[in-house]
């Protein structure tokens, strides 16, 4: 008796195991090998963009903007398989503005203020985390992307430091 009520356990154990094992939906993974990526020119990988010293009365109002500051990033050796790219910028985005890089923290950092950086026109925004304009490369030629960047209002402005990080990547389409 014993037996019989052990392996009717056993079977129903294992039927509500197999029910819990259920598919509940597909992920598909698709993605490109490339030959090889473009350099990003050495000058250019690892750069300091001096903002300047702005006055915080420039920057009066929410959504003010200081002048902007040019910087390129330049590929080079791009292979043949590689047709097109953006750049994205990655970091801490600002309390008030998730478009806008955070100012790096700590004493003596100014508030209400964060980085804006902008396409070639200096007139439109890259949000933190979003593609730049796709530009065409070439194997036989450099492809130079031109980027500004913008001290931004997002609050009430105290004067401090204008110091702020971020990753670049390279995209390619």
């Amino acid at each position: 008796m014993n037996k019989k009520l052990i392996v009717c356990t056993l079977l129903a154990c294992s039927a509500f195991s197999a029910l819990s094992h259920a598919a509940d939906g597909t992920i598909n993974f698709t993605g490109t090998i490339t030959d090889a990526a473009c350099t990003v020119t050495p000058g250019t990988a690892n750069q300091t963009v001096t903002m300047g010293t702005v006055s915080s009365t420039a920057l009066a109002n929410v959504g003010d903007t200081a002048a902007p500051t040019r910087f390129d990033i330049v590929l080079t050796n791009c292979p043949a398989t590689a047709t097109s790219a953006v750049v994205k910028f990655d970091g801490p985005t600002d309390g008030n503005n998730s478009s806008l890089i955070a100012l790096t923290s700590g004493a003596g950092t100014a508030e209400g203020v964060a980085i804006g950086v902008y396409e070639g026109d200096a007139a439109t925004l890259i949000p933190v985390g979003s593609p730049s304009v796709s530009k065409p490369l070439s194997p036989v030629a450099d492809t130079t992307f031109n980027f500004f960047a913008k001290y931004v209002a997002t609050a009430p402005v105290v004067a401090g430091s204008g110091n702020a990080v971020s990753d670049f990547t390279v995209i390619y389409n």
